[in-house]
């Protein structure tokens, strides 16, 4: 059922997209410890996804996924560089085809250069500007290679500002048609470090423990990573203050998205705008004694985001428990403006549990990472590409040496999470299962547990009938100009889409 909001009035959008912020480091998800108040609010006036998965943990095949409804395997986007072409639909197109004025203000890492006149009305970035921070190690520390960073500038040089202030000039002026305002920010994305006073806001003793260091029974790139950037070196204290780092990181981003709340209730915006509050992926932070993300890696810490919705008629202070994924997000956009889908997709319109439904007990998340051997034109650093990202001192050389040197380490890999379980299967490296009643932080890998037997069989299966019915989508005619333009479809029920 499509859910309009019933009085005339168009509904607006405004998506807050920052990267690499993971569900449990934020108040209203039980951190302990991390000031998150706007977030927080957010969640008290809306509803929060408490186990939104994505698709991908990297930038670009992440946020291809969540705008298009589709996994990346289904177009081959599974790297950083094969963003959304012409002939592809995405969400933002949608939007603007239905007259709606689209904002882009922020990073890219989705659409390819033509993609953009017929996605969205203007487009901005401010990476150029003040960034904070720079890297206080010498080349020989152990430390160069960790991405802490020393702390930088005020709140409002960051050119994450930059982007939200350019989005918040948006909103203030007059709008004679609906809009979509996305804002796809940095913040918390490596190198750690954070405008004052965000930087030093936390301290590493107040923080949990966190995931110790796992070699024995974890695929080999937990020790390649460590090994090549020398992190083994390192203690638990150090990856402690790194993550209190990245907390700070955290709550500068929550900062901005208490001006963003702010500058809507100003305006009076509040009361005809949907405010979506997403992360492409998640960051390690020093858990398992490790840094940033790897493209093969799906352990909670990556692929568990936030996910909180708040929408003009919606019910208030709702948690959903069950199990959603990042590519919900597109077709639900798209229920709630009434503008009908026309294009095979997989994700699930979600607008039922925003207004106060719960949500399926039996359904998993699927996500999938990785890279073949007759693919070397995926891998980091690779020959007439990226390659300048092996050079001696970039802070991501350890990381694309590493693939070039080590492919396997990167090898492909599938994830499929229930409420109860999860299995990652990859074909080149260590599988893992875990128990995620008994084993929330992922530590103890039974893959190879006999007495896990029934539940791998079952969940190998549920993996293998997802890859066939996903597999691919095919176009419903063949437009003139010569790119594949759908016809009108209608939403598939969640009957329909159930992969068990």
């Amino acid at each position: 059922m499509l859910h309009g909001n019933g009085s005339g009035t168009r509904r607006n959008f405004v998506l807050f997209n920052p990267d690499e912020w993971r569900a449990e480091s934020a108040g209203c998800y039980g951190h302990p410890a991390v000031h998150t108040p706007h977030l927080d609010r957010l969640a008290a006036d809306g509803t929060r996804f408490d186990q939104c998965h994505v698709q991908h943990t990297v930038c670009t095949p992440s946020r291809c996924s969540f705008v298009t409804g589709w996994y990346p395997h289904v177009r081959g986007h599974r790297t950083l560089w094969h963003s959304l072409r012409p002939d592809e639909p995405n969400l933002f197109r949608y939007l603007l085809e239905a007259g709606y004025d689209v904002r882009m203000y922020g990073k890219n890492d989705m659409l390819s250069p033509e993609s953009f006149p017929i996605s969205v009305s203007e487009a901005r970035s401010a990476r150029g500007t003040h960034r904070g921070g720079a890297n206080p190690f010498a080349e020989d520390d152990p430390r160069r290679y960790s991405f802490l960073y020393t702390a930088g500038g005020e709140p409002a040089e960051h050119h994450d500002y930059h982007n939200l202030e350019a989005g918040l000039q948006f909103l203030r002026k007059p709008h004679d048609q609906p809009f979509c305002l996305f804002l796809p920010l940095s913040c918390p994305h490596p190198p750690y470090t954070a405008p004052a006073p965000f930087h030093s806001l936390y301290r590493a003793d107040d923080l949990p423990a966190l995931r110790p260091p796992r070699e024995e029974n974890k695929p080999r790139f937990h020790r390649d990573i460590r090994r090549s950037r020398r992190l083994d070196e390192l203690d638990d204290p150090f990856f402690r203050e790194l993550q209190a780092v990245y907390l700070g990181m955290v709550s500068y981003t929550d900062w901005m998205l208490g001006q963003l709340l702010d500058t809507l209730e100003e305006t009076g915006l509040s009361e005809t705008t949907t405010v979506i509050v997403f992360s492409d992926h998640g960051d390690w932070a020093g858990d398992f004694g490790l840094v940033e993300k790897w493209p093969s890696a799906l352990d909670d810490t990556l692929t568990r985001v936030p996910f909180v919705v708040r929408t003009p008629g919606g019910v208030r202070g709702h948690a959903v428990s069950e199990v959603v994924e990042l590519l919900d997000l597109m077709p639900t956009v798209l229920d709630l403006a009434s503008i009908p889908l026309q294009h095979t997709q997989f994700g699930r319109s979600l607008t039922s549990q925003l207004f106060g439904a719960a949500g399926d007990s039996a359904r998993c998340a699927f996500a999938e990472g990785g890279y073949d051997l007759h693919e070397p034109h995926c891998f980091e650093g690779h020959e007439g590409g990226d390659q300048a990202l092996r050079a001696p001192g970039h802070i991501y050389s350890p990381k694309a040496n590493l693939q070039q040197r080590e492919p396997l380490s990167v090898c492909r890999s599938v994830m499929i999470r229930s409420r109860s379980h999860k299995l990652i299967y990859r074909p080149g490296d260590r599988s893992e299962l875990y128990d995620l009643v008994q084993d929330p932080r992922e530590l103890d890998n039974r893959y190879d547990d006999p007495n896990q037997r029934l539940v791998r069989t079952d969940l190998e299966q549920q993996i293998l009938s997802w890859y066939v019915r996903t597999s691919d989508v095919t176009p419903f005619h063949e437009d003139p100009r010569g790119y594949t333009r759908p016809a009108v479809g209608k939403l598939v029920t969640e009957e329909q889409a159930t992969l068990r």
